[in-house]
């Protein structure tokens, strides 16, 4: 079982920067693929960036180039850095944890509970 805790959303104009902060706690081990996903009001959830075991990362073509996922395991955490922000950003973000690395994500089985990003113009 992993617990995962977000943090860091916030409200910030078009062009902006965010971090985002997810700190895992039970099972800790490093055998866990890290995920962030997204949701808009109306929208289905979808993958933004993902993290594997062997340092390879994975991102959507709309967060290409201004997002970066990284990981600290010594701290048990990871981050989203999200840069050159777009109105169209706003979504409530959630951290993920499984064993496998898919996309979808309804594969993933261990969630944080959320947090919010709001880009305006």
């Amino acid at each position: 079982q992993v617990q995962l805790v977000e943090s860091g959303g916030g409200s910030v104009q078009a062009g902006g920067s965010l971090t985002l902060s997810c700190v895992a706690s039970g099972d800790t081990s490093s055998s866990y693929c890290m995920g962030w996903f997204r949701q808009a009001p109306g929208k289905e959830p979808e993958g933004v960036a993902t993290l594997d075991t062997e340092g390879r990362t994975s991102y959507a073509t709309s967060v290409r180039g201004r997002f970066a996922i990284s990981k600290d395991n010594a701290k048990n955490t990871q981050n989203l850095q999200m840069n050159s922000l777009k109105p169209e950003d706003t979504a409530m973000y959630y951290c993920a944890a499984d064993r496998a690395c898919a996309w979808a994500p309804k594969l993933w089985n261990y969630w944080g509970q959320g947090t919010q990003v709001t880009v305006s113009y």
